[in-house]
């Protein structure tokens, strides 16, 4: 099954609603992961697709890495982190920008605190959230995909 089948797919559920028989639709929602932390990349993405809706299409070890899946791949979403190797996430963002990639990107990093609103701003950075908080990670997802 190719891709662009893949993000088609719809998974329907039938609901009685007083007299009147309603099918709701959800429709998946494809993440690229970009973290050069194995541990992270497999944590993050049990998280994530523990959430309805929510699939991981690819992870992504370093910028380069991330720029050739996201054109591959075109997910709604990609969480990167900032210390990832050959690219830094900032840079890795902004390549993104330039390559018309439109789709939101959550910086996800450990020093969430040291990047400046410009920077993340200029980079094109959606949000930026610190890995000691997931609970907000989810709270963006959610609402960025929902918007989507």
């Amino acid at each position: 099954m190719t891709h662009a089948r893949l993000r088609t797919e719809r998974k329907g559920a039938l609901q009685l609603t007083g007299c009147h028989l309603i099918r709701r639709v959800t429709v998946t929602k494809y993440i690229l992961l970009v973290d050069d932390s194995e541990l992270i990349r497999l944590a993050t993405r049990h998280f994530l697709e523990s959430q309805t809706g929510f699939k991981v299409c690819g992870e992504a070890v370093d910028g380069i890495d991330a720029l050739e899946k996201a054109s591959h791949l075109n997910p709604d979403l990609i969480i990167l982190d900032i210390a990832i190797p050959r690219m830094n996430g900032l840079q890795t963002a902004r390549e993104l920008r330039a390559r018309m990639q439109k789709m939101p990107i959550i910086l996800f990093t450990w020093y969430a605190d040291a990047v400046q609103p410009q920077d993340a701003e200029e980079a094109g950075i959606t949000a930026v959230i610190s890995k000691s908080n997931p609970a907000v990670l989810q709270s963006h997802v959610k609402s960025l995909l929902a918007a989507a």
